[in-house]
């Protein structure tokens, strides 16, 4: 019987977009934040940002074939401002709010549709509810739940920035159980990738794979369409009628 409910967050409790300027937008905002811990780096911000992007993906890259998430402040220097020579000791006392800014400002986000519904009903019915999320930041995941309410659902908050464990990794999945004391079989997860979520569940023999469409992140599930999810679901609300079915 499933008695846990774990999500993915972004693009499944929330998706995100870009609006034309952002990303130059965001490189201002980095470059003023720098500079008020007298950090001047040599670059305007339109040249920034595809230097940004650019040792993003870099850095996505390496985290997604060693599932690991590296201390932000090594991350920082390694690869976001790699060009610039600043060592992990000058970056650490502020890595944690660098790394907040990027997992929440660089983008816009919007909660999914029936997002606090959802949640009041698998409370409801008797679920433990908990997230499961690969970020660069530590304190973004608390604010995101504050901010929708969902704070004092949350049973279990797992983050590869705290644990260094990145999805699909199966150990991602194994401290969950070990924090609720439930076994695979006891569980489902949601999320909107192949590669990350529906794949980790896959590594973990977890109960339950169902995946929230988000055609943005389709590019990154190219070659993966062997791996298939229990379910597809379009909104959130199915997800309460899937978990009734499969305990029945």
């Amino acid at each position: 019987m499933i008695k846990a409910v774990l999500f993915d967050m972004g693009g499944t409790l929330h998706t995100s977009f870009s609006p034309p300027g952002q990303a130059e937008w965001f490189s201002q905002r980095l470059l003023d934040r720098l500079g008020d811990y007298g950090i001047r780096l040599p670059v305007t911000a339109a040249e920034l940002a595809p230097r940004l992007h650019e040792h993003a993906e870099e850095y996505k890259h390496w985290s997604e074939e060693n599932l690991r998430e590296l201390p932000q402040a090594e991350m920082w220097s390694r690869y976001y401002l790699k060009d610039f020579s600043l060592a992990p000791e000058t970056l650490e006392p502020m890595a944690e709010e660098l790394s907040f800014l990027y997992d929440y400002e660089r983008t816009r986000c919007m909660r999914r549709p029936h997002l606090r519904q959802t949640m009041d009903e698998l409370r409801a019915m008797g679920l433990r509810l908990g997230v499961i999320s690969n970020v660069t930041s530590r304190s973004v995941m608390p604010h995101y739940l504050m901010e929708y309410g969902l704070d004092t659902y949350m049973e279990c908050v797992l983050l590869s920035s705290v644990t260094g464990v990145r999805k699909p990794a199966a150990e991602a999945f194994r401290n969950a159980e070990r924090i609720m004391g439930l076994a695979p079989e006891e569980f489902a997860y949601v999320g909107d990738t192949l590669s990350r979520d529906v794949r980790g569940v896959r590594n973990a023999g977890w109960r339950l794979a169902i995946q929230i469409e988000n055609p943005s992140v389709a590019i990154r599930d190219v070659g993966l369409e062997h791996i298939k999810p229990d379910y597809l679901i379009h909104d959130l609300a199915e997800i309460p009628a899937i978990i009734e079915k499969e305990n029945q």
